[in-house]
């Protein structure tokens, strides 16, 4: 290593520790301690932590760039988007790239992306085309990859661009974050890094649990105080070089050797740089030792003395068993809160005799903004059957405006849906219309669809299970020897009609309730 680059390594983790001593927050439930009533001195302000969980040494500093960015060389995974960042010779194009990938990668896998990613750029290979977009288009393309606001931001960012920095890119981190909406700090630090070589770290999930099992960090990695110190760590430890190149080695890491479970030790490339597997090493030895009846030394595993804030709590210690998966560690997570929906397919046949569905576009606020849907309505929970049928009655009432039959509605299932934080359960009914419905503008946007345009509208994940679950159903009833099973009561929907098991007409669905 040059004497230049260790000083430079030396000077940037002393400006770390100094900036984690005085930044450094009191533990939870805990007050900084203040002056001594009798006129005592104040205390001292928080010791930065010890060197176990830190990188103070420029050596180890410049061999673990040097092992890593080697290893990458080797193994990194052929992604469009890195292909894109180093073939392409325009800077603001590069950035652009790098930024859509980045925003799509949010919450979501690499495998799930790829595709997505390459059809965008296929239509919006410019910052411009995509400020040309319509929302609904942007909609229709993200359909599917979850979190639908992202896409809505990236838009309004990239208009921002072009009307307002005349079509260039923010160059630094800082620039990044501060003027374009919906860029944090990570999505800045990546776009920086990879894009205009700004030797910036990043912190994402897989930076993470690769810091914190380097370091041994146990303490709630999730919380303000270690996030910082993280953040301190990845900027140490960034390539003055390489900055791009060494940040998504470290994520491809994350991604693919020190994975959250079972991850492959044995081919990671800084091992030799990680406190939990010298810790796992050293207590393998022990047992070794112990198990062929030689006199074992106690275990050489360093533990912090007193109280540490970036060691585990003194109530979760070490487990043997779980070896370097026991960092990071993370607060529990608070459950999904659960949701019940009624939503109804209305079905008619078209003008070449194929099925049309009625569909309504959502708010452009809140969850799914934007987004079409079928006709739902929210319910209470533990609500009886028939409630959730007069409810929903009364929701396409106020569509139709006309009295409703909430008996005509047949009962498809349950769909299922896992939001980040909604457990989401669909009541799915459906309704045959034999004639036109005249609808009310006055609501939110609707129109009827072919399957086809069903599936390439802007329609979540969710509805594609709804529609699937209605045609599934319909599958099973033009099979009479199969017969169709139902979940709620004995008595199927349509029973009484000349055709039982049949549903309903719109002119029986649209009769006044008759008296018992």
């Amino acid at each position: 290593m040059s004497p230049a680059r260790g000083r430079a390594a030396a000077a940037a983790m002393a400006g770390a520790l100094r900036r984690s001593g005085r930044s450094a927050a009191p533990p939870r439930g805990r007050s900084r301690k203040r002056a001594s009533p009798r006129g005592g001195a104040p205390a001292a302000a928080p010791a930065p932590p010890p060197a176990r969980h830190l990188f103070s040494d420029p050596a180890e500093v410049e061999a673990l760039r040097r092992n890593l960015l080697a290893w990458y060389d080797r193994c990194k995974r052929d992604l469009p988007w890195r292909a894109l960042a180093a073939s392409e010779p325009d800077a603001d194009r590069r950035g652009y790239a790098v930024w859509v990938s980045e925003i799509m990668l949010q919450q979501t896998q690499v495998a799930t992306v790829i595709d997505y990613y390459t059809r965008w750029m296929q239509k919006w290979p410019t910052l411009q085309a995509l400020a040309q977009a319509s929302l609904e288009e942007v909609n229709e393309l993200w359909a599917g990859l979850g979190y639908y606001s992202r896409g809505k931001r990236l838009q309004e960012a990239a208009r921002k661009v072009v009307s307002e920095l005349a079509g260039r890119m923010p160059r630094t981190a800082e620039e990044l974050q501060k003027l374009l909406p919906g860029v944090g700090r990570y999505t800045a630090g990546a776009i920086a890094s990879i894009s205009y070589g700004q030797a910036t770290g990043v912190v994402d999930g897989n930076v993470i649990r690769v810091l914190c099992r380097l370091r041994c960090i146990g303490a709630d990695s999730s919380s303000p105080a270690v996030i910082d110190r993280l953040w301190d760590m990845a900027n140490v430890l960034v390539d003055r070089s390489r900055p791009g190149d060494f940040n998504q080695a470290l994520m491809e890491l994350g991604a693919t050797v020190c994975v959250p479970k079972s991850p492959l030790c044995g081919e990671c490339p800084v091992k030799q740089h990680c406190q939990a597997w010298r810790r796992v090493e050293k207590e393998l030895a022990f047992a070794s030792q112990k198990l062929f009846g030689k006199a074992p030394p106690v275990p050489d595993v360093e533990d912090c003395v007193g109280d540490c804030p970036l060691c585990p709590p003194a109530t979760e210690p070490w487990d043997s068993s779980l070896g370097v998966t026991n960092f990071p560690r993370k607060a529990a997570k608070k459950p999904p809160r659960a949701m019940r929906t009624a939503t109804c397919v209305l079905e008619r046949r078209g003008c070449h005799g194929a099925p049309e569905y009625l569909i309504v576009q959502r708010p452009s606020s809140g969850l799914l903004a934007g987004l079409w849907e079928f006709p739902s309505v929210p319910l209470a929970q533990d609500l009886q059957e028939e409630k959730e049928r007069e409810e929903l009655a009364d929701h396409l009432q106020t569509w139709m405006g006309q009295p409703m039959a909430a008996k005509g509605l047949q009962f498809i299932g349950e769909v299922i849906h896992i939001f980040s934080h909604i457990h989401q359960t669909y009541v799915v009914y459906s309704l045959h219309l034999d004639g036109d419905v005249i609808l009310d503008p006055a609501l939110s946007p609707s129109r009827w669809v072919t399957e086809h345009e069903f599936h390439a509208s802007a329609v979540s994940t969710a509805m594609k299970k709804v529609l699937k679950a209605h045609e599934k159903q319909r599958r099973k009833e033009s099979s009479p020897a199969k017969g169709s099973k139902r979940k709620r009561g004995a008595k199927a929907p349509g029973a009484g009609s000349p055709c039982p098991g049949t549903q309903l007409s719109l002119r029986a669905f649209l009769r006044a309730p008759t008296a018992p």
